[in-house]
């Protein structure tokens, strides 16, 4: 007769093998990697292989540096280094960039890379109707694209932009093949060292090694399969199991069920992510600044890290990360203190109970957090209903506008232009603000530009645009033997060249 200890073990697994039934992610379909390759988990399917036309952190996990490359490219310490160029120069008015390309550089059909498609990449970027995320902080600012030679590209900026090099080493930078950047979204064709090979919607996408990469020799990982599992049973399954090999998610707490297990690894690492209830400003009584004020001190910050995401992320106050350079802590701007937030109600002239919907995307930190913010709203009077959403809806809807309150992170770095544009998802528009982020851009005086930097996060933080919650650390889970894995992510990007086994 079984002990009660092996009933329980017996239940728990049957348990995850349904949750991984469940997440529609058969073994199989997550072995695709094969011997000689590494199957790493994402939470979030891409609905785009586009980077440079979707907004989702997800496609740059997938393609950024494995099959599209830029100008530079961002390392794990946030350092910038030559890609596609291999150097570039500076004007010393700080308007004019050159960049000396490298040579033999082919795409995956074999057709030659040279400074045309860096033209046409980057003033497709530009041009009217295009949706890249990167629009108005990078390809607004570019006033011409010179290419004197096959491999020189110069860009003059209309103001100089000390955060060029990093843009160009973004996701939305990359350069695209000029007669096949229409397909991008569903079958990329790049220069990196991994062609595109198969996606198997709801389950997994292939890459396999791109046999005429300018430097295939030193690519040790043959191919990779990137599976998308966002339930943290059905993930942990997959790791349990031994199906995925390389476990990354940002801001959860399920990571550290796997620090005891001598067949892994557990990193954790930093981010720039800002997580966040995004607040849609078109919604009364959203729109009055003390009901924003209300929501955020009514959110109790330290209680959400440390129970949602197991102490793994720190307090924030407004859309900068403490891995920004000139970052100022203002958590303590609204701490927590319910009765304010009921005093500010009261003064807004808000009839209690308010009844508002939170829209909650498939990632941990949002199902598992959904209930805490709910709570926390619950004690001034605010009725929340929850909505759960698969990532396509929220994509199609709370992206769109179409929202009250949405849980979610912002992993992109330095974003804050996105508070420039009124029709932007939740709708906040601020002359003033708009102001500070034209004078900081346009300023070429060090000493002016950090305190406008300072002034631009207060700005947000008064006006209470959102009720920033936490900057999380990264949990990412490795099986013992895979080298090369980033701890630290600047960017959300896995540079599978870099990886091997040992």
């Amino acid at each position: 007769m079984p002990t009660a200890r092996t009933a329980l073990s017996c239940l728990r697994a049957l348990l995850l093998g349904l949750a991984l039934l469940a997440a529609g992610a058969a073994p199989q379909a997550l072995a695709q990697a094969g011997p000689h390759g590494v199957t790493i988990n994402i939470a979030l399917e891409p609905d785009s292989l586009d980077p440079t036309m979707a907004p989702a952190a997800s496609i740059g996990q997938v393609v950024h540096y494995n099959v599209l490359e830029g100008l530079m490219k961002i390392e794990e310490n946030g350092a910038t280094t030559p890609l596609l160029a291999e150097s570039w120069s500076q004007d010393p008015d700080g308007k004019a960039y050159t960049f000396r390309l490298r040579k033999g550089v082919r795409f995956h059909d074999g057709a030659p890379f040279d400074a045309s498609a860096v033209k046409f990449s980057f003033e497709r970027a530009k041009a009217p109707g295009s949706t890249n995320k990167a629009r108005k902080a990078l390809f607004d600012n570019i006033a011409r694209i010179d290419t004197p030679d096959p491999h020189t590209v110069i860009l003059v900026l209309n103001r100089p932009d000390a955060n060029i090099l990093f843009e160009l080493g973004e996701s939305t930078a990359v350069v695209l093949h000029p007669a096949s950047a229409a397909q991008t979204a569903s079958h990329p064709v790049g220069t990196g060292p991994y062609r595109f090979e198969q996606w198997a919607r709801g389950k997994s996408i292939t890459l396999a090694k791109a046999d005429g990469y300018r430097q295939a020799a030193r690519v040790r990982i043959g191919r990779v399969a990137f599976s998308f599992i966002h339930d943290p049973a059905a993930q942990a399954a997959a790791v349990q199991s031994g199906d995925i090999d390389l476990f990354f998610n940002f801001a959860t707490h399920n990571v550290s069920r796997f620090q005891g297990d001598s067949r892994y690894q557990v990193l954790i690492g930093s981010s720039g992510g800002k997580g966040m209830l995004a607040l849609n400003h078109r919604r009364k009584p959203l729109d009055d600044v003390r009901v924003r004020r209300a929501i955020t001190h009514a959110i109790d910050r330290e209680s959400f890290i440390r129970n949602v995401l197991e102490g793994r992320g720190k307090a924030i106050g407004s859309h900068f990360s403490p891995t920004d350079a000139g970052y100022v802590h203002l958590a303590d701007t609204y701490p927590y203190d319910p009765e304010r937030a009921r005093v500010l109600l009261r003064e807004a002239g808000v009839k209690l109970p308010l009844e508002l919907t939170l829209t909650l995307p498939p990632t941990p930190y949002a199902r598992a957090g959904g209930p805490a913010v709910a709570a926390d709203l619950a004690k001034v009077g605010i009725v929340v209903r929850t909505e759960h959403v698969e990532w396509a809806q929220w994509l199609a809807g709370a992206f769109k506008g179409r929202f009250e309150l949405t849980l979610i992170n912002h992993v992109e770095p330095l974003d804050y232009q996105i508070y420039t544009d009124p029709d932007y998802y939740f709708g906040y528009d601020s002359p003033p603000f708009r102001g500070l982020v034209e004078r900081h851009a346009g300023s070429g005086n060090a000493r002016e530009r950090q305190r406008l930097f300072v002034e631009m996060q207060r700005h947000l933080a008064q006006d209470a645009v959102n009720a920033w919650i936490f900057a999380p650390q990264i949990g990412t889970v490795a099986r013992k033997g895979l080298r090369g894995v980033w701890m630290n992510y600047p960017i959300f990007v896995h540079d599978v060249a870099a990886l091997w086994w040992d």
